[in-house]
């Protein structure tokens, strides 16, 4: 899961470079990092990195909040 969490902070510091995300417990939507145009940025990021489909139903803020959050959310769909 490290090297999840690994690949989705490289993704953020792309967008967000003075920003470290050691955190990986933060909330980045509560942090203000995210908006709802970038969180579509995201989904289709971790579509692509990740190799799997985004469903409707999966759409649930609490998979996206952290980068904890996120790579919990990938080994689920693996």
């Amino acid at each position: 899961m490290q090297d999840t969490i690994e690949v989705i902070r490289a993704f953020l510091r792309q967008y967000f470079s003075k920003q470290t995300f050691e955190d990986t417990e933060e909330d980045i939507f509560a942090a203000g990092f995210v908006s709802s145009l970038f969180a579509m940025q995201l989904v289709v990021f971790l579509e692509k990195q990740f190799g799997f489909t985004i469903a409707q139903e999966d759409l649930d803020l609490n998979n996206f909040r952290s980068l904890s959050a996120m790579a919990r959310f990938v080994a689920s769909k693996r």
